[in-house]
Formats: structure tokens, sequence, C-alpha cells
């Protein structure tokens, strides 16, 4: 064998055309079929994205503002939804149109510094995304088994083996698997809020924006970790990539027309679906925790309530309990294929080099677990004080965010790169006016958690 062929054959190697090429047009669609019949085609990427926007991270940010403002962030859950519909919707269609996904085209038009410092700020993005699904699982093992923190923190190293099980079973049956998984943590949750009962009068009122949250410190901190864990950076560039699993004519305007329009229906539908289960996690939140002395509504805070009658009422039963714990560990699992293929397409992209997709599950698995590990060992398996880390790695993901939305918005407002694709004007200056108010509200958040008021 040559050295040219060792060198593609080992671990690592430098990558050529699209990314993800073992999914790349592989998904047959109708041409001339109805509706319905060419949207369940198209149905699946938008399940892959929408997994990030219902993980453990989410959880734990939507119980906190819940527990802590009862319905007033429900602001922030709907406008972080209506922005992640619009950011997604940039990004499928900028993989469809020009065959290239946010990761290729951002490194194609930066310098090399510039790109290696996104791809580093990208890199951290998806450790922050991979740290909640770490936690999430390894609390839920603690409630469904009484494994302990820790331990089960290395256990989730081992999920790799499932990435390896389920890669084998190809792409549409793993897009099929994240839907049917996304649809048992909705109706888990739909059924406790049924039970919790929630106000619905004051619930509508939390759907209209409370300028409180930019004057009050907490509540903008836990408004930033809502946006971060509902608007992620690695969606973006994942988005980009798996839209062009589709088998659509490359070459023809009608049917590029068509994946667009498809893949924005698959993404909007799925992201509804995501809207949905925050909301139903802030009402949650509030209906169990608010006004008592509950440390923000933590996962075995509510774990604990569901099955208490002080708290729950006659509808408390263990059954509530182990359903939440159940429905954790399929959103930890089910965030465990989306980040190592968004890792693999940032890799590809930023620095033109692909990694067998078991060892950079590997590699990036490991470089999570160390800082949990870490507060888990300090902490002694206190998972309030655990969760308090997941709770900064969402904020962490909103601070991350701009430097993936303004290039989007950038490349996709291009005519010369979109052509009748790109952009109009309003859809344009509704996306910079969200990057700069995001980047203005991240800036001011350091500023005064960093320095102390006089």
């Amino acid at each position: 064998m040559s050295e040219k062929n060792k060198k593609h054959e080992s671990l690592i190697h430098y990558a050529n055309g699209p990314s993800l090429e073992e999914i790349n047009d592989t998904v047959e669609v109708p041409t001339d079929a109805g509706f319905f019949k060419t949207l369940l085609a198209y149905s699946g990427p938008g399940a892959l994205v929408a997994v990030g926007y219902m993980d453990p991270g989410n959880w734990v940010t939507s119980i906190a503002g819940g527990a802590q403002f009862k319905y007033k962030l429900l602001s922030v859950i709907l406008i972080s939804s209506l922005i992640a519909m619009l950011l997604q919707y940039m990004a499928a269609k900028l993989g469809i149109v020009t065959g290239r996904d946010l990761a290729q085209l951002t490194r194609d038009r930066t310098s090399k510094v510039g790109g290696f410092i996104l791809w580093i700020i990208t890199e951290l993005a998806i450790m922050a995304t991979d740290i909640a699904e770490i936690i999430g699982s390894a609390i839920a093992l603690k409630l469904l088994f009484n494994i302990p923190v820790l331990w089960g923190v290395i256990i989730t190293a081992f999920d790799v083996l499932l990435l390896l099980v389920l890669m084998k079973l190809g792409f549409r049956k793993i897009e099929a698997i994240v839907a049917a998984l996304i649809m048992v943590i909705l109706f888990v949750f739909l059924y406790e809020v049924i039970l919790a009962r929630p106000d619905m009068g004051q619930m509508v009122v939390g759907f209209v924006p409370n300028p409180q949250i930019l004057q009050n410190q907490s509540m903008l901190y836990i408004s930033l970790g809502i946006v971060g864990a509902t608007v992620m950076p690695h969606n973006l560039y994942l988005h980009s990539s798996i839209s062009q699993a589709r088998k659509y004519d490359r070459e023809d305007p009608k049917s590029v027309h068509q994946a667009v329009r498809f893949s924005t229906w698959d993404s909007n539908i799925q992201l509804t679906l995501a809207f949905i289960v925050n909301t139903l996690l802030l009402l949650l939140g509030a209906a169990l925790f608010y006004g008592t002395n509950s440390d923000l509504g933590r996962f075995v805070d509510l774990f604990n309530a569901l099955q208490d009658p002080k708290v729950a009422g006659a509808v408390a039963s263990p059954v509530l309990s182990i359903l939440f714990a159940i429905a954790l560990l399929a959103s930890g699992q089910n965030s465990t294929i989306t980040g190592t293929l968004s890792g693999q397409i940032v890799m590809e992209g930023f620095v033109h080099m692909k990694m067998k997709l078991w060892a950079r599950r590997v590699i990036t698995r490991l470089m999570s677990i160390i800082p949990v590990i870490t507060f888990a060992i300090i902490y002694n398996g206190n998972e309030a004080k655990i969760e308090s880390l997941l709770t900064f790695s969402q904020v962490f993901l909103s601070v991350a965010l701009p430097f993936s939305i303004f290039p989007l918005i950038k490349f996709t407002s291009n005519k010369e790169l979109m052509g009748e694709f790109a952009n109009n004007k309003l859809i344009e200056y509704i996306g910079y006016f969200i990057a700069v108010v995001l980047t203005i509200l991240n800036i001011w958040l350091i500023y005064t958690t960093f320095v102390p008021a006089t």
C-alpha cells in the first residue's frame, strides 16, 4: 500500500468534497408526488436539528426560569424559537443551494488565522453542548438506577458504541429513531403539565415580552441561558450539511426550490415541537417550584416532587418520576448523535481534516468529561453544584452564537453565492438585527457578571 493510501486509511485524513460524504445525496425524494408524500420524504433532518433544542441544557434553563420567575420568561422561549426557525431556514437553504456547509464556506472566505479562531470557538460550543448531555444522562442514571453521578459520567463515555450501532442502520433509520424519541419526550411532559394544572391566563400573558428582563441581571442570565440552549451554534453547521442528504437535482432550479421549501417545512414543524417541549418544561418548573424554597428546580428536585403529594398533589406518583428520568436519558442520548455529526462537520470544514466518527466521538466525549468529573469530585457528587456547570455551559453557547450567525446571514444574503435564493432585504435586516442584539446583550451580561456594581 502506498504512503498516500496509508494516510487515507488512517483515523484522520484531509477531507475533500462535501462533509459527511457517507450520508450526502443518499435519500431518494419524489419529483411530482403530492404535498404530504413529498414532505415525508424530506422529513428527518428537522428532527435531528430539533433534538438540540430540547436537550438537557434546555431542561435546566427552562425549569430554572419557571422556578424563579414563573411565567415571565415564556416570551423568551417564544422569541428564541422564532429566531431558531429563521436561522435554521437559512442554514438548510445555504447547504441545499451551494452544496457546501456553513463551516466550509466560512473557512473558504476567511483568513487562515480567522478560520482557526472560529473553529476553536465552535469546538468549545460543541463541548459545552456535550457537557449538558453528559450531566443530563448521568443524573438520569442516578435517578433510575441510583448510580452515583461520578460513575454515571464515566458510563456516558461508552455511548460511542450506541453511535456505531445506529450509524450502521442507515441515516434514514437514525432520523426515524430520533423523531420517535422526540415524541416520547413531548408526550411525557404534556401529560405531566396537564396534571400540574398551570394558570392558563398567566401563561398567555407570559408570552408577551417583559421589559423587566433587561433590568434584572438574574432574569437576563437565565434568559440568555434559554437563548443559548434554544438557538445553538452547532445546529447551524449541522443543518447546512444534513440538508444535502436528499437526492434532489442540484442543477435544476425547480428541484432546488422544492428542496428548500420542504426542508423549511420539516424544520419548522420539528422546531414547533421543540418550542412546545420547552414551554412545558417552564410551566412544570413554575407549577412545582415557584414561590418555594427549592434550589431552582433541579432535575433531582423535580424527580422527587413528581412523587411527593405535598408538591404534585393527588396525582403524585413514582411512575411520573420514572417517566421524567426516562425522557431525560432519551434526551441526552438523542443529542449524542447530533453532537458527533456536528463535530465532524466543523472539523472537516474549518481545518480540512476528516476523522472517523467513532474516533471523533471518543475525543470529544473525553474532553467534555474532564470538567464534569472535576466538578463531581470537588463537590462530592452534589447534583445542584454539577447542574450549575450545565447552566453556565448554556450561557456560553449564547455567547458563541453570534460567531455563527453573522457568517450565515452574510452568505445567505450574497446574490453571487445564492442567486435567486438569496435573502430578501427584510430577512437580511431582521437577521442582522438579531445578531447585533444578541451580541450586545452578551457583552453586557459578561460585564455585569465580572464587574461589581457600584
